[in-house]
């Protein structure tokens, strides 16, 4: 086992490191490809179980499920670089993914739908429009322009005095629809003013 392979496992999986014990669909590889895509690129170890021990694979067959992934199950498609390590008289695979410069990505499930997933700590997570919206800024690198109006400067006001705020409060507070509300932060995201948060059950902002 060389040292790279080594220092993967000791450190865990992570927002940029996933073990994958087997490819067995390519719907759901291309979920976490697009995820790192989306987030800060990463790696994934095909032939490692959760507990970090290795099981290996069978080199040809996953390289061509993980090409297919890549070509067919993401939007746009994604670039990887697969490396082979030996371990323990097994293979296991290095897939690279590089943190995308046309975000956002889409992942094709199986039934032919297309979603946006971003990487939060150790799981692939859907993307909220908010988030998506941002990502399609970042990758347009149009110039915010927006007024600091009093919806804007109370958000701001409140994540001063409380540690973050959702959705709902914010079209609650200010009596404005999920639209304008999603269209506002996404210029304060832009902005670097408030950060969007995203967890399995609700996505929530915080001042920066």
């Amino acid at each position: 086992m060389n040292n790279r392979l080594r220092q993967y496992l000791k450190s865990g999986e992570s927002v940029t490191l996933d073990f994958k014990q087997t490819v067995n669909s390519a719907a759901k590889i291309a979920k976490a490809m697009v995820s790192f895509a989306n987030t800060r690129g990463g790696v994934l170890l095909i032939g490692i179980r959760d507990n970090k021990s290795i099981c290996g694979v069978r080199s040809e067959e996953e390289k061509y499920m993980l090409d297919m992934a890549a070509s067919f199950y993401c939007r746009p498609e994604i670039n990887i670089d697969v490396q082979e390590h030996q371990a323990e008289g097994k293979v296991v695979l290095e897939v690279n993914i590089p943190n995308g410069a046309h975000k956002p990505y889409y992942a094709k499930d199986e039934e032919g739908k297309w979603w946006v997933y971003v990487r939060v700590n150790d799981k692939s997570l859907l993307a909220s429009k908010t988030t998506v919206d941002f990502l399609r800024r970042q990758t347009s690198q149009r110039p915010t322009q927006m007024e600091f109006g009093h919806i804007e400067k109370g958000i701001l006001e409140h994540l001063s005095k409380n540690e973050r705020i959702t959705m709902a409060e914010i079209c609650h507070k200010f009596n404005i629809s999920r639209r304008r509300a999603t269209r506002i932060l996404v210029n304060l995201m832009s902005l670097d003013v408030v950060r969007s948060h995203t967890t399995e059950k609700t996505e929530y902002y915080t001042g920066v």
